[in-house]
């Protein structure tokens, strides 16, 4: 199980990103997301490159096509796994998007990054759906229109709660990859994250990779909330 936890980076310098690379050795998988990016640029990237680790560069790209484009394309050279942009960009951008960064990836000499859509972030509820972004639509049925526009854009996957995981494994299919934040532990708080379940529910309803941060990175131990988790994966 050890592969499909992808553990966040979710810190704001280099010095604190390589201080948890150290605290947890064992973990295979790291997300690099928006405010360390910023921070430190392509550097923390190199890094876990020459510690043999996977990336998911969460950048969440939203821009018009030439710009989503663009971007892609120089993120392609970073050889990293997963990518992400907004399925709500729409399907002109999504695939400028994947098209970019196969050049990208081609120019570099290095793989092509899965791209995934984001559906509907899990910090959003059904109420904030419909009453402040105005979308007539429940929360589930718009994640599912965001998942299938992404694969009709020929996206690898999507990022989506695991509460609606099992919803799209089954109309998707077996290879859309299904990437789900949001993930917690019985034993821990669900904090910002409103649609959630435990790692183990969430890979029953067929989530591939589990993003999982703070009940591992801000546990006293995390090296040792980390083991629990896989442990409890394995019962």
């Amino acid at each position: 199980m050890l592969d499909r936890i992808i553990v966040p980076l979710d810190v704001s310098s280099e010095v604190e990103a390589v201080a948890l690379l150290d605290r947890l050795p064992d973990v295979t998988f790291w997300k690099v997301g928006l405010e360390l990016f910023t921070s430190t640029g392509a550097g923390i990237l190199q890094i876990l490159k020459e510690r043999q680790k996977r990336i998911f560069l969460d950048l969440k790209f939203h821009d018009i096509p030439n710009t989503m484009a663009g971007a892609c394309r120089a993120a392609g050279r970073y050889g990293v796994d997963l990518l992400t942009v907004h399925a709500v960009a729409g399907k002109e951008a999504l695939e400028a998007a994947q098209a970019a960064a196969e050049v990208g990836a081609s120019e570099a000499g290095c793989s092509v990054p899965k791209l995934i859509a984001i559906t509907v972030l899990t910090s959003l509820t059904a109420r904030t759906l419909a009453f402040e972004l105005k979308i007539p639509l429940e929360l589930e049925d718009y994640a599912l229109q965001m998942a299938l526009l992404a694969k009709e854009s020929g996206l690898a996957g999507a990022v989506c709660s695991p509460q609606e995981a099992a919803q799209l494994r089954d109309i998707c299919g077996k290879e859309f990859l299904l990437v789900c934040p949001g993930v917690r532990p019985s034993w821990a708080e669900a904090k910002d994250q409103k649609r959630s379940l435990t790692p183990e529910a969430a890979l029953k309803a067929g989530a591939d990779y589990l993003v999982i941060g703070r009940p591992i990175t801000m546990a006293d131990d995390p090296a040792a909330a980390f083991r629990r988790i896989c442990q409890e994966l394995k019962t």
